[in-house]
């Protein structure tokens, strides 16, 4: 009956574009599904983030700053268009703007949305809005209890039961006819909103009859505004819902991407490009479905800190024919020192300048790649066009005619240095050579004269993947003049600098192409262009000549940020290397040895580039047992600063009695590399469980006094069913290098609970994604049980973290080949289950995992 009511409004109310384009729109969607553009028929794409500073905990992050929102949204939206992005979505929080009848709460949330709606389309970014988050405000913090229909009804009935469905329908008719004030324009009339997705992430349950009945009705509420541009819904979250969802009169659907999971509250490590190798689509065998339009409203590599993730995603997304496609989210300048919005996402260019510039190709990607483009299996497809992506160089790359971009420092030349109009980077390069830490941008104004925009320096001191709080600072901003050199053509070898931002008065000549800087913009002069005038209030693109927008420092103590190794080997030096921040010129670094023979030394730290410093430990000091130390920065007089513990104490004073100190473990002559043990690595597992409610992982203890054993459980497993872990071991591997060739056989400790045995399966991955495996058979005895290296071949992987949605691939096998090196690994996996046997429960006991020197 409701069904059928729907269907009795106007044609135009409720029915998906007829695939011609409607004047005044900027796109539209053709019959076969490509999104187009309205004038000239052309394909569109488009590219950028979320961003959520006039709802939640973002809005109240912000106020507690002090900073006025206003001001915040606007800083924001600049380093956007800084970014060269062109693209804004974000799931507006129903949940403070509106009760449980659907109406619309003329509040502060949606002025301050309305806000940053007019500064994104000042700056020529397109919106597209989803008006249903269903979520609560709270998060990381407590929900408020506002009385909105979300937080009546919850997610699950409210696409189900009729009220909320009612409140739903008020609310899309009060929302899209509501009158931006700064715009003088509602969404539906409002040019620079180019489409709309129902709501976020929904929840399907029930008949698929009442989900497709679901969206048409909301998709009617909007159009009964007048709305005649893309509507999308989403498809990738109940996917078994799919076929009724494509049923729907809608226009496109919206998928998301996490495909290294999320909150693992570490940083992860290592080679995660075979992660992104392929968007899989499992919808094409949906008729309907293949005439629609498909964006991606979320994506990130959740907890990585590398700067390559982001162009090889965007080119899956456009294997797949993705045409919009936003990050989540992007984080405000005002909080991105603490990193608290979002823990498991982190970028913001003052604060990740690799993995802005990273984001910045990637968005050049998303509009010069082709759709449905395949550029092969990973490593083949790590040079795709004009754009590289390296985990060895730890680099996105761009090298164009016009554009040259680079996340990190490289050594590749530019195709064409007398035609570049733009450069972007972070690092070194054959154009720029500069020491500093943040990122910098050069746009040709006009022959020998260019615009030069350097950010601060952004140096990470804790892991901003960890529990967030906002007292806890993870990367620190830093000021300082530092020597850049520049080597473009029409400038020649000395050209003036001229700073051009409000309050900067800076003004100097190159000599030999080096100058020094500090953060800011200037206007940069050949000689022969001295006498060129340039007026301030000129723009470059979107960008004013004297625009500039950056940070100051939270935090201004010293805090050095160091990871002993675990373990190195005998009568071998071995490397000290600390990040340094708040020390300054004339302050004296040092480390201060013992070992547990009783000598002791103290050694010199010296700075390697920026705030890196290291020093050897000598070899007289590296014997069988351990090595503790601390960091000692003395910045003169009785004034002393020692870490651990930033103790600010002399450490030599009669009545200093702090000793905390880190250690390292020296191992004997021949002994054993342990990869794993269940003590020191517990908290170092990305765990892979189908079943959290059938399997388990839990800590023991066992046979061995003081010492952890890992006891993973499989109940009711599923045949062919894997259950297991992958942990990094590079570290370990690096610092016995010098060892490494002689280890000749992989040691498992461990027993199984039961008369029968249990096949675990051990994978070595190299950093390279090449996976080689073996099998071991763990009786109910707690043994040792010694494989040969060599009987490692080359298989498959897991991609873990397991990649999300979970209709992404699980599976992965590397296009190239090579022959197994211990030297190359970079990380273990662990699995049960795999092997076709009839336990239904299997239990294994793991103590350690260790390298040996078989005689």
């Amino acid at each position: 009956m409701l069904l059928v009511c729907s269907l009795c409004l106007p044609l135009l109310k409720t029915v998906a574009q007829t695939g011609k384009p409607v004047k005044g729109n900027l796109v539209y969607v053709d019959k076969n599904g490509v999104l187009r553009y309205t004038k000239g028929n052309a394909e569109a794409a488009f590219f950028g983030v979320n961003y959520t500073v006039p709802f939640a905990y973002g809005y109240r992050s912000v106020k507690r700053t002090g900073i006025e929102l206003e001001q915040a949204i606007d800083h924001d939206v600049y380093h956007l268009a800084r970014l060269g992005l062109d693209a804004f979505r974000v799931h507006v929080w129903d949940w403070e703007i509106t009760d449980s009848l659907g109406n619309l709460l003329e509040n502060e949330h949606l002025r301050l949305f309305d806000y940053l709606l007019a500064k994104l389309e000042e700056r020529n970014i397109k919106i597209l809005i989803t008006p249903i988050a269903f979520w609560g405000n709270g998060y990381p913090e407590k929900d408020e209890r506002t009385g909105s229909f979300s937080n009546v009804y919850g997610k699950g009935p409210s696409v189900v039961a009729e009220a909320p469905i009612k409140a739903q329908e008020n609310y899309m008719k009060q929302f899209f006819s509501h009158v931006n004030p700064y715009t003088k324009l509602t969404y539906t009339n409002d040019p620079g909103v180019i489409a709309m997705e129902i709501n976020n992430e929904p929840h399907h349950s029930g008949p698929k009859e009442r989900t497709t009945e679901y969206i048409n009705r909301l998709a009617a509420a909007v159009r009964s505004t007048g709305w005649t541009k893309p509507v999308f819904y989403n498809i990738s979250e109940s996917p078994t819902y799919a076929d009724a969802v494509v049923k729907s009169n809608v226009d496109g659907h919206s998928f998301q991407w996490y495909p290294t999971g999320l909150v693992a509250n570490h940083t992860l490590e290592g080679n995660f490009l075979p992660h992104v190798d392929k968007y899989h689509i499992p919808f094409d065998t949906i008729p309907a479905f293949k005439k629609r339009a498909k964006m991606v409203y979320e994506f990130d590599a959740g907890d990585v800190l590398q700067s390559y993730m982001y162009p090889a995603m965007v080119r899956s997304f456009r294997g797949a024919g993705m045409q919009w496609a936003t990050q989540f989210a992007y984080d405000p300048m005002a909080t991105a020192y603490a990193n608290t919005e979002y823990q498991t996402h982190y970028v913001n260019l003052a604060y990740t300048p690799s993995k802005a510039i990273s984001l910045m190709i990637a968005s050049k990607a998303f509009h010069k790649l082709p759709r449905l483009k395949s550029y092969g299996t990973y490593p083949a497809d790590s040079l795709f066009d004009v754009f590289r992506v390296s985990y060895k160089a730890q680099l996105s790359e761009m090298n164009s005619p016009e554009e040259f971009y680079y996340s990190n420092s490289t050594s590749t030349q530019p195709v064409n240095i007398n035609n570049l109009k733009h450069i972007a980077g972070v690092g070194n390069s054959a154009l720029v050579q500069y020491k500093g830490y943040g990122a910098y941008f050069l746009d040709q104004v006009a022959q020998g004269v260019w615009r030069l925009e350097l950010m601060p320096d952004a140096i990470h001191i804790r892991d901003p993947f960890e529990k967030a709080s906002p007292k806890k600072e993870v990367t620190r901003i830093q000021w300082l003049k530092q020597s850049m050199q520049i080597m473009l053509p029409d400038l020649g070898t000395d050209f003036t600098i001229s700073g051009s931002n409000p309050g900067n008065s800076y003004s100097t000549t190159s000599s030999a192409n080096t100058f020094e800087i500090s953060p800011g913009t200037y206007i940069l002069k050949s000689k022969a262009k001295s006498g060129f005038a340039v007026d301030a209030n000129s723009k470059v693109g979107l960008l004013g000549l004297n625009e500039f927008v950056a940070p100051q420092p939270v935090n201004g103590d010293v805090y050095v940020t160091h990871q002993p190794h675990s373990e190195v080997s005998p009568g071998v030096p071995f490397t000290i290397a600390a990040k340094i921040v708040g020390v300054n010129a004339g302050d004296k670094v040092s480390a201060e040895l013992r070992n547990s023979s009783g000598k002791w030394k103290t050694i010199q730290l010296n700075p390697t580039s920026g705030y890196d410093y290291s020093a050897e430990v000598p070899a007289d000091i590296v014997t069988p047992g351990l090595v503790n130390y601390r960091i000692i920065i003395h910045k003169g007089g009785n004034d002393f600063v020692v870490f651990p513990g930033a103790q600010k104490e002399d450490p030599y004073a009669w009545d200093a009695y702090e000793s905390e100190s880190w250690e390292t473990f020296v191992a004997p002559l021949n002994a054993p590399l342990v990869l794993f043990n269940a003590n020191d690595d517990r908290r170092k597992l990305d765990i892979y469980n189908p079943s959290w409610r059938n399997n388990v992982i839990e800590y023991i203890t066992a046979e061995t006094p003081g010492q952890l054993v890992l006891k993973a459980t499989m109940n009711k497993r599923a045949p062919q069913q894997t259950f297991g872990w992958q942990q990094v071991i590079s570290g370990k591997l690096q610092v016995r290098q010098s060892e490494i060739g002689s280890f000749n056989e992989i040691v498992v400790k461990a027993r199984t609970k039961g008369d029968l045995p249990v096949d675990i399966k051990i994978v070595l991955l190299t950093k390279d994604g090449l996976a080689f495996a073996t099998h071991v058979s763990v009786s109910n005895q707690f043994k040792n049980i010694a494989v040969p290296l060599d009987s490692f071949k080359a298989d498959s992987t897991l991609l873990l973290p397991r990649p999300y949605p979970g209709f992404q691939p699980l599976m992965f096998k590397a296009a190239a080949t090579a022959s197994f090196r211990l030297r190359d690994i970079e990380k273990m996996q662990v699995f049960m289950g795999e092997a076709a046997n009839n336990i239904e429960t299997s239990i294994l006991e793991l103590e350690s995992i260790f390298l040996d020197k078989r005689k």
